[in-house]
């Protein structure tokens, strides 16, 4: 089975989700089409069969190459397996309405694009402070103290719970093979 595991990625953690999904199939003996939608070229492979979408939230939005290439291939999208990786650090949060409303994230989405995956993994992302600005560095400490998250500068923090993501990658396959 051709499986094209898409993805957007600001800060990077969706890109290494990605690569981890695709790993996997690859794994498993199936083929995975490794694509960043940003690029906006051509995925060149013999129609793909089934689909994962992996993108961020920021600001409350996914990123708007991400929503462009949905709209696009929603036809495309609907006529296969489909799946879709939320990536944000509310999912961890402490805060209950935090991680509610990291639930209803892809909704917009769908709403906005007429997209409905078949199946929808939330996943954190991580907190890349060597890899920031100081601007942003600061800010995102300051959001670390208030959550409760570390905020150790000199460290990549990663949130993303990877034997969740292994079992949803699983059960993905099994669903789009059936």
């Amino acid at each position: 089975m051709i499986i094209l595991v898409g993805y957007v990625s600001i800060e990077g953690q969706s890109k290494k989700i990605a690569e981890t999904i695709a790993a996997q199939i690859e794994k498993g003996g199936d083929r995975a089409v490794l694509f960043n939608v940003v690029t906006g070229a051509e995925y060149g492979v013999d129609h793909p069969e089934a689909v994962i979408l992996c993108a961020p939230i920021h600001a409350g939005r996914y990123p708007a190459p991400f929503v462009d290439f949905v709209e696009r291939e929603r036809d495309w999208l609907k006529s296969v397996p489909s799946a879709f990786v939320s990536v944000s650090l509310f999912i961890r949060s402490e805060f209950a309405e935090e991680r509610e409303e990291a639930m209803h994230f892809p909704d917009a989405l769908m709403a906005q694009t007429g997209w409905t995956p078949g199946m929808v993994h939330h996943a954190a992302g991580a907190l890349r402070y060597t890899e920031y600005d100081f601007f942003k560095r600061w800010m995102a400490k300051r959001l670390a103290e208030r959550e409760g998250a570390p905020t150790d500068v000199k460290q990549i923090h990663e949130f993303t719970d990877w034997p969740a993501l292994e079992g949803f990658t699983k059960q993905f396959l099994a669903a789009a093979k059936a």
